[in-house]
This record gives structure tokens, C-alpha cells and sequence, in this order.
């Protein structure tokens, strides 16, 4: 399966290529958020990825009901029309231009584009709660007839809404869904549209995830006491590291192109990265929120089944939560040994984007191929030269050493290295699992 365009939208970045060069400089592109701030002792967490309408060269329609409720959007570069800015949030109109980027660079015809090979499966963690809160607020509070929110609530926060934008900006005919699978939503997506074409459905698809900026998400994670506290901005998401508290709530969007191999191939494409392989699973053990090591060395199974195609380099789920980590890494070395490959961990860069993740980090994993550079776990100081509590009990079947012992397995810096195969792991609240192998073309 040929991944031919990528697009989407990025902290801090105006582009792809910005983001491209930030990343493998080793820069974070977490800062304080001026809008979290405000609300003091409220919140916890004040560090997150976030992006702002004028840095994606959009503005916001304030609806006079209420404060900072965007009633619609201007596209300040005309690239999307006001007919379809009017249906959208923030998140859908970033898909919007990610997947105009990708079918640019995939260099698909109009008549491609919108035949009915070429289907969109586009995702993003929950539905539009900005666009919610404002309806909920002024009918159950306020009194106000249902009309006062306007005529778009529905269609800006369904939880299709991302994947119905993006179709019907491109007019495209084939399949049109979503899967919301908590934080493996990203890759989930990306993984169904892969087995779309590799089943016969469909040629081509339009797929990935998005977490649209929006402080309604970001106090649901603060109000469970799970995101990071207490570092500066750049050292606040610190996946491996002793000292780690919590992940950094962040938003972005990531959206690729995919096409059949062999057509991609035969029209002269430029093939960006090659999917040999895409497996998901669920723990199974009932729990909603611990992580499972019998179920991550499953997953490990389902995506290697003759562990004929060893990655070069692991990108990490890598959150930056105290449990989730330790188990993560253990399961890869588990799978893959102590030697011959390297993990990488893009969250430490612009933390953990939710329903985008798994898509945007799959971008940084095709850049590690482009790049032949393997991205950094930045902050991950210092791995702990102690066992696990978890690994000091009796049902523990997994490596008997420390973190500390896989040091060399963690860089701390972008750096330079033979690069063919990439494995991107992604895991989700309720135990589910996803994993993909995508490579170079040759």
C-alpha cells in the first residue's frame, strides 16, 4: 500500500516543511497556553501543542451570544469555501486543508479525486465540545429557544463531521466514515483505509485524525489529574523519564493519501512510505485505563507474525504517564530484543494530540524515512536504574531488568541512521491497540 501526500496542521508550525525542520532540530513545540492561563486554580495543567486560527491563516466569526464562540470561520487565503467553512469547526476545516495538501502532493486528477475509488476515512477523539457547550449552555441554562445556537450545531460537532467535510469539499464518491477509537484513532483510521484498498473496496483514500484546539477537551483530562505539571513548557512531556507526571494535552491534525500499490507505481507516483502491515486489538481484561502488557505483546504478534519485518525504528506511543511508559517499552523489547533498533518518541516534541495523534505521528514516522534521521525522546533524562513495582510481582512474565538498561535504546537527540522500516504503535483509554509497519520504496 503506497502513502503518496501528506498534509495537516501542526503546533507552532505555518506548514509541513516548518515542521519538518523544527522536528529534527530537536525543538519543542509545546508553550504555555494563554487561554488556560486565565482561568487559574480552575486548571492544573497550563502547557499544551496548541495551534491558533491565525497561525493556520484563518479567523474567526465571534457570534455575539457569548464570548469566543466561533459561529464560522474566514479562510484568510481563499483556499476553502465559505459554504463549506460554514459547516465546520476548527478541526474539520484543518482536515479540509490537510487533505487538499495530500491530493496535491499525490498528484491525483480532479476525476480521481472524486471517482468512486477514492474514499475518506477521517477521525477525530470525540465530538466538536466547543460547539456543544455553547447549544447545552444557552438551552439548559439561559432558557434560550434551541434556535439561539444557529442552524450548524449538528453538523460542526457530530462525531462524523471531519470525514463529511472533507468529502463533500472534494466531492468525493466512495466510502465516507469515521472511527473514534480514543487515542489510536489516528492510526485506526489510516489502518481501516488500509485494508479498504487492500481488500478490493476502494483504489484510493483520503485518511487520518484530528484534535481541533478547544479548552473543553483539554479540562476533561485536567479534571482526571493526569497531564503534566510543574516543568517549563519544553520539558513538560518527558515520555521515559523518571520524573514524568502526566502527558501534555495537545491538538493537531494529520491527514495522508493512500493509493494501491501497484497503480500508485505505474504512474510514475512519489511514494512517500510503503504500509506492509497494520494489526489492532483490545486488552480484554476489563480494565478501562491500565495499560496491558499481554495485550501489547498480542498486538505485537498480530503486526509480526513470522517477525520477518523487524523495524529499524519504533515510534512510541510514548505519553509521557508514569505506567503506560514503562509498559510500552518493556513490550517492545520484549518483541524485539536488546540491540538493532532505536525508539522514538514524537510526543515529547508537541505532546499528545489525542484523536490526532496516531495520524500526525505517522507523518513524523514517514519524515524519519524521508530524513533517514531517527526523532529523539526529548526530557528522557534519566530511565529508572530500578525494577517496576509491576515487574516485582509473581504474575510478571516480562524482562526482569530496569528502564535504565534500554538507555541505549532511547536517544535523546535527533541523529542519523540507516532507516527501512518504521513501527507506530498507538494505544487507547478502553485497551485498544494498534500497530503498522510502513517502509521505504525501492
Amino acid at each position: 500500500m503506497a502513502v503518496v501526500g501528506m498534509g495537516g496542521a501542526f503546533p507552532t508550525c505555518k506548514n509541513l516543511d516548518e515542521f519538518d525542520r523544527k522536528l529534527f532540530s530537536n525543538q519543542s513545540l509545546i508553550r504555555e497556553w494563554d487561554l488556560a492561563m486565565q482561568y487559574n486554580k480552575q486548571i492544573r495543567s497550563t502547557v499544551s501543542g496548541f495551534i491558533t486560527e491565525d497561525e493556520m491563516d484563518l479567523e474567526a466569526v465571534l457570534a455575539p451570544i457569548v464570548e469566543r464562540y466561533p459561529e464560522t470561520y474566514i479562510d484568510k487565503l481563499g483556499r476553502i469555501p465559505d459554504g463549506n467553512l460554514s459547516t465546520a469547526d476548527l478541526g474539520s476545516i484543518w482536515t479540509m486543508l490537510g487533505a487538499q495538501e495530500a491530493v496535491k502532493m499525490a498528484g491525483w486528477t480532479t476525476k480521481e479525486t472524486e471517482a468512486e475509488e477514492t474514499g475518506v476515512v477521517v477521525g477525530s477523539g470525540g465530538a466538536g465540545n466547543q460547539i456543544l457547550r455553547v447549544a447545552w449552555h444557552y438551552f439548559f441554562q439561559m432558557g434560550k429557544k434551541a434556535r439561539i445556537a444557529g442552524a450548524h450545531t449538528v453538523d460542526r460537532s457530530m462525531s462524523y463531521r471531519e470525514a463529511a467535510n472533507i468529502s463533500c469539499l472534494l466531492k468525493t464518491k466512495g466510502v465516507c466514515e469515521s472511527i473514534t477509537s480514543a487515542c489510536a484513532t489516528g492510526l485506526g483510521n489510516i489502518g481501516h483505509a488500509y485494508r479498504l484498498i487492500k481488500f478490493g473496496l476502494q483504489d484510493r483514500a483520503i485518511a487520518g485524525g484530528v484534535e481541533g484546539t478547544a479548552l473543553e477537551t483539554f479540562i476533561g483530562f485536567d479534571g482526571m489529574m493526569i497531564l503534566s505539571k510543574g516543568f517549563n513548557p519544553a520539558e513538560s512531556s518527558r515520555p521515559f523519564d523518571m520524573d514524568r507526571n502526566g502527558f501534555v494535552c495537545s491538538f493537531g491534525a494529520g491527514i495522508v493519501a493512500l493509493e494501491e500499490y501497484e497503480m500508485a507505481k505505474a504512474r510514475g507516483a512519489n511514494i512517500l512510505g510503503v504500509i506492509d502491515s497494520y494489526f489492532n486489538n483490545s486488552d480484554g481484561d476489563g480494565d478501562m485505563f491500565y495499560p496491558s502488557f499481554a495485550g501489547q505483546q498480542r498486538l505485537w504478534k498480530g503486526l509480526m507474525p513470522d517477525k520477518g519485518l523487524r523495524p529499524d525504528v519504533v515510534k512510541m506511543h510514548g505519553t509521557s504517564t508514569p505506567v503506560g511508559d514503562s509498559v510500552e517499552l518493556l513490550s517492545v523489547v520484549d518483541t524485539l530484543g536488546e540491540e538493532g533498533f532505536h525508539m522514538a518518541a514524537p510526543k515529547s516534541q508537541f505532546g499528545h494530540m489525542l484523536g490526532g495523534a496516531g495520524a500526525v505521528e505517522f507523518i513524523t514516522a514517514l519524515l524519519m524515512l524521508k530524513n533517514q534521521k531517527v526523532l529523539p525522546c526529548l526530557n528522557s533524562n534519566t530511565l529508572n536504574p530500578e525494577l517496576e513495582v509491576f515487574q516485582k510481582t509473581d504474575h510478571w512474565t516480562g524482562p526482569e531488568k530496569p528502564l535504565a538498561a534500554y538507555r541505549h535504546l532511547v536517544p535523546q537527540f535527533a541523529f542519523e541512521k540507516e532507516i527501512n522500516r518504521v513501527a507506530c504503535l498507538n494505544y487507547g483509554f478502553g485497551g485498544t491497540n494498534s500497530a503498522m509497519m510502513v517502509s521505504r520504496d525501492y
